[in-house]
């Protein structure tokens, strides 16, 4: 169970087995003028934006891991539509030439002296701060978890160790209930946890199984999406689709030997009900960062407190933040991510030039709803949870090109663009496209 979690902590951040350098020790320290933490999609593209201003062997990025996931994939993985092998890449290419890598977990940040303390001893001072740690996954708090992934017919398409194991369990799936879940936590991509379901249903019906299915979502929201357009939509789905929604549903246990699943009603607490599946996929619970939510940098739920426009922390002016370890009210995705690397880099911009940040994040975020192995509603929203669509089209509906676009263009633009500091969302675009549009 320990070595699960480190792996899950691991891949928050880009997974793959920690091999530490040996060259520090108890007393070695080192100075940048930037020091990154986390080498994930926020921390590896910010990495390559500050490269390119500040110059080569001034930046340092602290990750741990070996290898460097695009996480997004593997809600196809989980449906066989795609390897788990091509969503990984190591990290030593992904890493800007000329950013020290620091093979290191960050054990505590102090912002008051401007240094971190990595696992292996070592001291690190900076003059400026981006922390990118993303979050936790946490299925230790689900009884029966993460154990019960020893058993058959149970999946999660959130971990490496797991997503493979949602694929092995939709193909032995013969007859009675495909449970999904969505946990009572923020979480990462929170479109991901109904995507395997629609999925799913594509596949039974395509092998013949979907007349002795039942599929069901157990979701902890009081709404099946949180912006008002794409929800309208997926409901249409459900309903001529003939899958079954339950609302405000947790699940608090996973009884394997038997394939029962136990849900607490959030609106009644004292009332719990247990559902018997054929195959069950989990999205565990997620959380902040131990180090972030263990320093004076997290607000007082744990998340790194930044101002919503800026990125800039609200206390600590020289240190700043991206991604899922923030408190951006706004949903944790790579898109988001994307965004938020163009206006993190104008802030900084400004910053080191004692100049007043002139660039708002407007909370941009997207969310490629998977709906079968051909189509996609492409959900793209601001803070306020209204659409903020790219294309000049309505894309509240079902489209083969968005299928496309997120299997196959998407992780292009990922790993030659984002990765690389040369994407920071499609905004430039979507001005382009909507031009002399009201």
């Amino acid at each position: 169970m320990a070595t699960l979690a480190r792996l899950q902590r691991c891949h928050s951040a880009g997974a793959g087995v920690p091999r530490f350098h040996s060259s520090s020790g108890a007393c070695a320290k080192e100075h940048y003028k930037m020091l990154v933490l986390g080498g994930g999609s926020g921390g590896i593209a910010m990495s390559a934006r500050m490269k390119r201003r500040l110059g080569a062997g001034n930046v340092a990025v602290v990750e741990p891991c070996e290898t460097h996931y695009y996480q997004p994939i593997w809600t196809l993985v989980g449906a066989g539509a795609k390897s788990l092998g091509t969503s990984g890449r190591p990290t030593a290419s992904v890493v800007p030439s000329g950013v020290k890598w620091v093979k290191s977990k960050v054990q505590e940040i102090n912002p008051d002296s401007n240094t971190v303390r990595t696992d292996n001893g070592m001291e690190i001072s900076y003059e400026y701060l981006i922390v990118a740690l993303g979050l936790e996954l946490h299925y230790e708090k689900i009884k029966g978890l993460p154990e019960g992934f020893e058993h058959p017919k149970i999946g999660s398409n959130y971990s490496i160790q797991t997503v493979e194991k949602t694929w092995r369990a939709l193909q032995d799936f013969r007859e009675g209930n495909a449970v999904f879940t969505f946990p009572n936590t923020p979480v990462k991509c929170a479109g991901a946890p109904q995507k395997i379901m629609y999925l799913t249903d594509s596949f039974l019906r395509k092998t013949g199984k979907r007349a002795k299915a039942n599929i069901i979502y157990n979701t902890s929201l009081p709404v099946l999406f949180g912006v008002k357009k794409y929800a309208d939509s997926l409901w249409e789905i459900v309903r001529s689709r003939d899958l079954r929604v339950n609302l405000r549903h947790n699940l608090i246990e996973v009884r394997a030997d038997k394939q029962e699943a136990v849900f607490e009603n959030l609106d009644n607490p004292s009332e719990t009900k247990v559902f018997q599946y054929e195959m069950l996929h989990v999205t565990p619970p997620m959380g902040p960062s131990p180090v972030v939510k263990g320093s004076s940098l997290a607000d007082e739920t744990g998340w790194l407190n930044v101002d919503k426009d800026t990125l800039q922390h609200k206390k600590f002016p020289n240190v700043f933040g991206i991604g899922d370890c923030t408190n951006l009210p706004t949903s944790k995705t790579a898109a988001a991510v994307a965004a938020q690397t163009a206006i993190l880099d104008r802030t900084i911009s400004k910053v080191m030039k004692n100049e007043k940040p002139d660039k708002k994040y407007d909370g941009y975020t997207s969310c490629p709803l998977v709906t079968s192995f051909n189509t996609v509603i492409l959900a793209e929203f601001d803070y306020n949870g209204q659409p903020l669509e790219t294309f000049p089209i309505d894309q509240g509906k079902e489209r083969r090109i968005m299928y496309h676009m997120k299997a196959d263009l998407m992780p292009h633009i990922y790993w030659q663009g984002l990765l690389r500091g040369l994407w920071g969302g499609p905004g430039p675009y979507r001005k382009l496209l909507h031009l002399g549009m009201k």
